[in-house]
């Protein structure tokens, strides 16, 4: 019996033993961690910003940027789903830029053209003439939250040829056999420009780019940017410009509401 407990007086000598080593490891390799992250955090807070973002976060976005650019496709369609899986009135999220009273007979489009001085206004009822297409799709937002939602109005890509929008020469667009006529951005804004969202070309003439003056079978209500808004399958919803006044292209890339608020200005899917 003495034998016995002088062996296990010995084990827990040496378990305790081992226990401190390692706990003292352990606080060792945490606090090395934590002085690692704090230095990042601070090398990164303190680094020369670009576009009013610290330089290694706007880099890294920028090669997201490069890389879902190289995925992109006009044939790759966001899922659609059945009429059934919309549930409920549409949500709401962001009010910048909206109009208390909105006169959809009287509502214009503003179209301007880089390099131009000759302007154009389109009304909505010149748009709700072209094609109808309806979608019952996913609104994705950057917060983290997806919504299946319906979209009604017309394809983007309608309006411009239909208009003969977004080329340098003032011909109707031709994406397939004359992509170097188009200009390279599209900026979109509300009428006081207070939200505004710029978009590269290939994404503003995906097929399901919609301007849209229904949400789940309704006209649009003023919180969801009547007479007239904008719906891309292939951006997060910050993009979807509600309450469209004025729509420019170019070939300098546009500004845009959120990326001068540090978001990625891509914001692809």
């Amino acid at each position: 019996m003495p034998d016995l407990k002088l062996a296990s007086a010995r084990l827990s000598s040496a378990a305790e033993l081992e226990m401190r080593r390692l706990t003292r490891r352990s606080f060792l390799v945490g606090g090395a961690a934590a002085l690692a992250g704090l230095g990042a955090w601070r090398w990164l807070t303190r680094a020369t910003p670009e576009d009013g973002l610290a330089w290694p976060l706007r880099r890294t976005l920028g090669l997201n940027q490069r890389l879902a650019e190289g995925l992109f496709s006009p044939r790759r369609l966001a899922p659609t789903f059945p009429d059934e899986r919309v549930q409920g009135p549409a949500r709401t999220n962001g009010l910048v830029g909206l109009s208390d009273n909105v006169d959809a007979a009287a509502w214009q489009v503003h179209v301007e053209h880089e390099g131009r001085d000759a302007k154009q206004a389109i009304t909505v009822r010149a748009v709700q003439d072209l094609p109808r297409a309806d979608l019952v799709t996913e609104l994705k937002c950057v917060e983290g939250w997806t919504e299946v939602m319906h979209f009604g109005g017309v394809r983007f890509l309608d309006l411009v040829k239909r208009f003969s929008l977004a080329t340098r020469s003032g011909r109707a667009p031709d994406p397939d056999n004359n992509p170097g006529d188009l200009y390279r951005y599209v900026y979109l804004a509300t009428p006081d420009q207070d939200y505004y969202v710029g978009l590269d070309m290939a994404s503003a003439l995906h097929p399901q780019t919609l301007l849209c003056d229904t949400m789940n079978w309704q006209p649009l209500t003023r919180e969801h940017g009547a007479p007239l808004r904008l719906y891309l399958a292939v951006k997060y919803g910050f993009k979807s410009l509600k309450h469209i006044g004025l729509i420019r292209f170019q070939d300098q890339r546009p500004p845009d509401y959120w990326a001068d608020r540090g978001y990625d200005w891509y914001a692809g899917l």
